[in-house]
């Protein structure tokens, strides 16, 4: 999932434990609705998290966090991920909310420029798959900043670009 180059926008309802929980991290946006809960209970069945939650949460909320989630076992509400920086919002309660604001946000981002929607996903992440370039969060911030302005300096010769830079001044 994490080698898709379109947004992957997670709606969170209900429970997120163990593999539910590692399977929202791996998206590029988490909406949660109040029910929401997050957790990684393996530990209450005598294992760990084996599908990346341990590594993705200790980059999204530290060590500290992550350890005392890992360790216990301990669920947290859509407004604890909410603060920590797990998800990106809680949603207003409501039948299905949740999944409408999803769309309604991948509405939004559809309607971008697809090669510039593309790019900067690459940058946040800076996971290209295809090539040897560790994630946004083991390099250093001069190393991202330089990834970073290569890539906005190309997207200077898309055609994508041209348009919305003409569009852009019309307005």
């Amino acid at each position: 999932m994490t080698r898709i180059r379109k947004p992957i926008i997670a709606a969170v309802s209900g429970y997120a434990l163990g593999g539910g929980c590692e399977l929202a991290l791996m998206c590029d946006i988490i909406l949660a609705s109040p029910t929401a809960k997050f957790g990684q209970p393996e530990i209450n069945l005598g294992t760990i998290p084996g599908g990346g939650g341990s590594q993705r949460l200790a980059r999204i909320i530290g060590k500290s966090r992550t350890m005392e989630m890992v360790l216990t076992g301990r669920m947290i509400s859509a407004q604890e991920a909410s603060d920590w920086g797990i998800v990106s919002r809680v949603v207003p309660e409501g039948e299905g909310e949740v999944v409408k604001e999803a769309i309604a946000v991948g509405t939004v981002i559809a309607s971008k420029s697809q090669i510039s929607i593309q790019a900067a996903k690459e940058v946040c992440n800076a996971d290209l798959n295809t090539r040897d370039v560790p994630p946004a969060y083991e390099l250093t911030l001069a190393e991202g900043l330089r990834f970073e302005r290569r890539t906005f300096h190309g997207l200077f010769a898309t055609k994508d670009q041209k348009e919305g830079t003409f569009e852009f001044d019309d307005a």
